[in-house]
């Protein structure tokens, strides 16, 4: 499971995409593209436009995330907190599901509710996952994981990018007009080892995208 970040030329990669790999290219544990940026990495193209940049970092590794980012304002959401909190992170350990929202700090003081990040300059959104040894723990009820070194590979832009498979179980969970989009756009490029991967995932929780992987 690469951390790296290639030297392949990098033109024709979206500047926002090209910021998200500027600022992780020396962040040392494990970490990936994922969200809507990740499936155009995997199309090589963009799709649609998105409001934000996604990554994937795992929580044991939070406090050299919260170190790599300083010079960030960055705000945690997770089970313990107000949906709408502005509360700094302060390097605490969080539980999942959660995520962190972050935005350089250009002396702007915090909002006094985070209701519309992207609105609000917040456009890094740091998804927290879990794993166990060597194992990337996707779902509890019903336990769905995979191998570590099976969930992250070099997409063609060059940066490390959730595999398309797990993008889709991903964006499963939401069915948000987007995550459709998503869906259609990446299902004609799944070979067929991944596509039956995601339809045995999703049929162990049952979901109407279920006759597309047919």
């Amino acid at each position: 499971m690469s951390s790296s970040v290639s030297d392949r030329p990098a033109a024709h990669v979206p500047e926002a995409v090209l910021g998200v790999a500027g600022l992780m290219s020396t962040y040392q544990p494990t970490w990936a593209l994922c969200g809507g940026w990740a499936v155009d990495a995997w199309l090589d193209r963009q799709t649609r436009d998105h409001p934000d940049g996604d990554i994937a970092v795992f929580q044991d590794d939070h406090r050299a995330l919260f170190d790599h980012l300083a010079g960030w304002q960055l705000i945690a959401h997770d089970p313990n907190v107000d949906g709408g909190t502005s509360e700094p992170w302060d390097g605490r350990r969080l539980d999942l599901p959660g995520h962190i929202h972050g935005r350089l700090d250009a002396g702007e003081g915090l909002p006094d509710r985070l209701d519309a990040a992207t609105q609000q300059g917040f456009g890094l959104d740091i998804q927290l996952n879990e794993r166990s040894g060597d194992e990337w723990i996707l779902s509890h009820e019903p336990r769905i994981s995979l191998p570590l070194q099976n969930g992250v590979r070099q997409s063609p832009w060059g940066l490390p990018t959730v595999v398309p498979e797990v993008l889709l179980f991903f964006k499963a969970r939401e069915l948000r007009r987007r995550d459709k989009l998503d869906f259609l756009a990446l299902l004609p490029h799944l070979t067929d080892e991944q596509r039956d991967w995601v339809r045995e995932a999703l049929s162990l929780v049952g979901h109407p995208w279920l006759p597309q992987l047919s």
